[in-house]
């Protein structure tokens, strides 16, 4: 069993005018394992970290990202990868309300010449509970050209002239029910790290 989300618009609800990066959620032993295929432009260049590690404001780069909410609370985690093998995984509560931020993770990257593929091993100690709103994007380019893209765009109507992207905009997230990947009776497990932050 997985789930499928193709990144198929701008930002702002326009078409992409490439193959969408696409993103597969999965069962994983202790979490889930988000597959990530992307066209892979090498604009920008590299990151100077080191591949397999975290590494800060990896959002200036080319990457995908993937957004998992609970739309009660707020809280959030956010992760984002990167063809070159770096990460960045950020919990935050309340819009861009970063507490914790470059948690490990094992991640595993394939590098082709017009094309790249991650898996990211997600544990569930780093999702807040009672997870049920998803949105995902994808930001390649430099300068002038530089392409934001997401799985569930600003509607158009809600468009202001001059807007930037942001990726924060939590309403415009849409729902999530991994019960229709884990099964009826699944529920998500506890986790430590959230935990501490509600103590």
């Amino acid at each position: 069993m997985k789930m499928e989300f193709a990144i198929k618009h701008t930002w702002d609800g326009l078409p992409v005018s490439h193959e969408p990066a696409t993103i597969w959620l999965k069962s994983d032993n202790v979490g889930l394992l988000m597959e990530v295929s992307a066209p892979f432009f090498n604009d920008p260049p590299a990151p100077l970290g080191e591949p397999g590690k975290p590494f800060s404001r990896l959002w200036d780069y080319e990457v995908v990202e993937a957004f998992f909410l609970n739309d009660r609370t707020g809280q959030y985690l956010e992760v984002e990868v990167c063809p070159h093998g770096q990460h960045l995984l950020l919990l935050l509560s309340g819009r861009r309300g970063v507490w914790k931020e470059e948690l490990p993770l094992e991640f595993e990257v394939t590098r082709m010449k017009n094309k790249w593929e991650g898996k990211a091993h997600l544990p569930w100690n780093y999702f807040p509970p009672c997870i049920n709103k998803f949105n995902a994007f994808a930001i390649h380019g430099s300068g002038e050209e530089r392409k934001y893209e997401a799985l569930y765009p600003v509607p158009q109507h809600e468009l202001q002239e001059g807007q930037k992207p942001d990726f924060h905009r939590l309403e415009f997230f849409e729902d999530l029910n991994l019960k229709g990947l884990m099964g009826e009776d699944w529920k998500q497990p506890e986790s430590d790290i959230w935990k501490s932050l509600n103590n």
